[in-house]
């Protein structure tokens, strides 16, 4: 059960978080993990970093009390075992985030786990459930493969009226089981490999983990999904010097600020904003 009011904004629903990160995430991150626990109006258990073996990163989770987890030993390949990339992109790292993402039921201990990007910062505070239903925050726009891989995987439309691309989400576990489960049996391989088959590796937008998990929760159930819009604002700057004003002021109208373009501490080609 979960309380919605003017002065109030919470749940007893506990969760978990994952945030998928990599070592040049490190200017952002302590912001990231910072505002989950101020803005998540949730009882949160774990917070999991998971991300390659090293230092910074580690000494990172220590500070902020958050578990750490190597990538490379939560699915049965790594980042070296994907090909996605051509002559004028590198997305390899990015698909290979996603795929962590749709593990996090086997990291997570709470039945739902929050996953957010390492560059986006909620200033707002944030439920994501209220009575037996899943808040979604959306964006009304995305890109056309997405649909084309989720009717490959899942052999239906997409039919959600929004978009579930917006950098945050919560995931019930057995459900993204459900969802895992449904790719496998359809197409007679693991989840993964079926993802990695099925999407069109020439084209840079070919799968969303979002847009994939929020579109079969809607196809089966859309009464036990609540949308609201995302509202997130990125910015071209560096984080650090984002004050606290600007972040009151930037709250009254938008709910999260994502830094996936910012001059000077631009990420990893593959890791580009969708």
């Amino acid at each position: 059960m979960s309380v919605l009011g003017k002065s109030r904004l919470s749940s007893n629903a506990k969760i978990d978080v994952l945030i998928p990160a990599i070592e040049k995430d490190l200017e952002t991150l302590p912001y990231v993990i910072d505002a989950v626990k101020k803005q998540v109006k949730h009882p949160i258990g774990n917070i999991l970093i998971v991300a390659p073996m090293r230092k910074k990163i580690r000494e990172l989770c220590t500070r902020k009390g958050c578990k750490f987890v190597d990538e490379n030993t939560v699915l049965p390949l790594t980042k070296k075992n994907i090909r996605y990339r051509s002559k004028k992109w590198e997305r390899s790292g990015w698909l290979f985030q996603q795929l962590l993402k749709m593990s996090g039921d086997t990291l997570s201990k709470s039945d739902y786990f929050l996953v957010i990007d390492a560059d986006t910062v909620l200033i707002r505070p944030h439920v994501f459930r209220t009575g037996r239903k899943t808040l979604f925050y959306c964006r009304k726009w995305s890109q056309p493969e997405y649909f084309k891989t989720y009717r490959k995987l899942l052999g239906k439309r997409a039919t959600a009226p929004s978009s579930f691309v917006t950098h945050y989400m919560l995931f019930e576990k057995s459900k993204l089981r459900q969802l895992k489960k449904a790719i496998a049996s359809k197409h007679h391989m693991s989840w993964h490999s079926a993802i990695l088959r099925k999407m069109d590796k020439s084209k840079p937008f070919a799968f969303s983990e979002f847009e994939t998990y929020g579109n079969f929760l809607y196809s089966g159930n859309p009464g036990g999904l609540v949308l609201k819009s995302a509202l997130n604002k990125s910015l071209n700057t560096r984080i650090a010097q984002i004050t606290p004003e600007r972040i009151k002021t930037l709250s009254q109208k938008y709910r999260s600020i994502s830094f996936h373009k910012r001059k000077g501490y631009a990420r990893k080609a593959d890791a580009v904003s969708r």
